[in-house]
């Protein structure tokens, strides 16, 4: 009879597994559908950059950089999509290459020095300590077991 406590408690037993399971398919949906959307949008603007430096027939410094950011940001949307954790230090790559192609745009636009060379260096140089040190942490302390390590090297 339903009437009955353990009966009761069988139900919401029943009723929380159900939902959860609804639950964890709508996020795991969600995370799939947007990384895939990531995915498309990063080779997308990576062939149409590629498509314009043909159409130019040259390709510069920065376009190269560019292409490079594009491939870091694929490599840090197929590790999460194959571990689910976040690799910072693609997050921190990503910086130092893009303050890199900054400042080499600024620099060959202006033809000058200015105040913020030693400031992008300095954020530049701050990045890559950032990146040494998670690499030593995720080293020295790593958040998986030593036979199970993912390819971000634990770092998340």
């Amino acid at each position: 009879m339903i009437g009955e406590p353990k009966d009761w408690e069988t139900l919401k037993q029943t009723v929380d597994r159900r939902v959860h399971a609804v639950g964890n398919l709508l996020v795991d949906s969600f995370h799939y559908l947007a990384l895939f959307a990531i995915g498309a949008a990063t080779v997308w603007s990576a062939f149409f950059t590629f498509f314009e430096m043909v159409q130019d027939g040259r390709a510069g410094v920065a376009d190269i950089l560019l292409l490079f950011i594009y491939l870091e940001i694929g490599a840090m949307v197929g590790i999460y999509f194959k571990t689910n954790h976040l690799p910072v230090r693609y997050l921190i790559y990503i910086s130092i290459t893009v303050l890199a192609r900054f400042m080499i745009e600024t620099i060959s636009l202006e033809h000058k020095s200015g105040w913020y060379i030693p400031i992008l260096s300095g954020s530049i140089l701050l990045l890559a300590i950032a990146a040494l040190v998670l690499r030593f942490g995720s080293h020295r302390y790593p958040s998986y077991e030593p036979d199970r390590r993912d390819p971000a090297d634990g770092d998340s």
